[in-house]
């Protein structure tokens, strides 16, 4: 009998230990569990080395924009354009906007995931993933901008032909646009 309560008393204390892990994992992460997270994935260097690769691709844009207007655009636009680009960049208010995210990890990462991510993070393999993120966002953005553009232009011929239509439309009813009692 002494030894079933013995073993029932470990049993006990063993699900109990389990519970108690289980139950810190699940925990939700606190600030602190976040901070760590983007200490250890470096988000501020990281955030710094995404807007420099994009930049790269924003002064392709700027000048292909440049390009495609230069007869109704003033000379120095293209220069204008790109310092005031850059000027924007590099005012970024960095440590407002990762203590801005933090809030968005707790929401959506428990403390077990937060430090399963330092853990992972915190190895060769992943310390590898972020040296090589700017250069795979820089190739990404230099390979997507043309499509995105192109799209952007397709959406503004639409809506200069539905603008368009919708003139026309409402000139050639009575009352519009090019009758008498207007």
């Amino acid at each position: 009998m002494k030894r079933f309560l013995v073993a029932a008393i470990l049993c006990l204390v063993f699900v109990a230990n389990a519970r108690a892990q289980q139950s810190a994992v699940d925990a939700p992460a606190t600030k602190e569990d976040v901070q760590k997270y983007l200490d250890t994935i470096h988000s501020r260097a990281m955030i710094q080395k995404m807007l420099d690769a994009m930049s790269v691709p924003m002064h392709q844009m700027i000048h292909d924009q440049y390009m495609k207007n230069r007869d109704v655009l003033p000379a120095g636009y293209e220069t204008k354009m790109n310092h005031m680009m850059d000027g924007l960049m590099k005012g970024m208010p960095f440590d407002e906007m990762i203590q801005a995210m933090i809030p968005a990890y707790q929401a959506h990462f428990t403390k077990g995931d937060i430090d399963a991510l330092v853990a992972f993070y915190s190895t060769a393999t992943g310390q590898k993933v972020l040296r090589e993120m700017p250069a795979i966002m820089s190739e990404s953005m230099s390979t997507l901008m043309p499509i995105v553009q192109q799209h952007v232009d397709d959406i503004n011929g639409q809506l200069q032909q539905e603008i368009a239509e919708i003139l026309k439309q409402s000139q050639s009813k009575p009352g519009g646009a090019d009758s008498p009692s207007n």
